[in-house]
């Protein structure tokens, strides 16, 4: 989806106001608030603030599969591009830990089917990324030909996800990419062939 520049405008306030405040303050009067315009302005844009939200989920998913394009094609071994991506994310995400917010937040997602749908789209696109990864490692007996290459995407997955979690619910108290190094030191060991 393509955004008007005024549509980016509005979509990054929001990122603002979830990294100033909290999603739950996210609201069409306090984001027209900060943007000093009137509510009304803000429903020429968006109809709402769930199309404010499937902006920004948009915008993460453009800029990730861009990411997960490049490391599809990549001739780096396997490790090497999983560990790519592990720590794109979480420097991503150290940057501009509203989009962890927004992203981690499943209670948004559960009564809203089309932001349901593209965060799951949003898994899966990363699911076969991994997918083409492994099966490339396994073949170039860079990565163990006994794992189960479903299982390994969940633990990857589920790793990056508790870690941010955890990271969230601290407060963003410890450095996120060097827990996340420290994952990965864990998941080479057990990928490793």
């Amino acid at each position: 989806m393509n955004f008007t520049a005024k549509q980016k405008q509005i979509i990054n306030a929001a990122i603002e106001l979830i990294a100033e405040k909290s999603i739950q303050q996210l609201t069409i009067k306090n984001l027209s608030k900060k943007l000093g315009v009137t509510e009304g302005a803000l429903y020429r844009h968006f109809p709402g603030k769930l199309d404010i939200l499937l902006g920004i989920l948009l915008m993460f998913k453009n800029e990730a599969r861009m990411n997960l394009e490049r490391a599809k094609v990549s001739k780096k071994p396997a490790i090497k591009q999983l560990e790519s991506i592990f720590m794109y994310r979480l420097k991503y995400f150290s940057k501009k830990p509203a989009i962890a917010a927004v992203i981690f937040s499943e209670s948004i997602f559960q009564n809203h089917k089309r932001l349901a749908e593209e965060v799951n789209n949003f898994l899966k696109m990363h699911e076969e990324t991994l997918h083409i990864i492994l099966e490339r490692g396994i073949q170039n007996n860079e990565i163990k030909k006994d794992i189960d290459i479903e299982d390994t995407i969940y633990i990857i997955i589920g790793s990056m996800r508790y870690l941010v979690t955890r990271w969230r619910l601290d407060g963003h108290q410890f450095d996120l990419c060097n827990a996340g190094k420290k994952v990965l030191k864990n998941l080479k060991l057990f990928l490793a062939a």
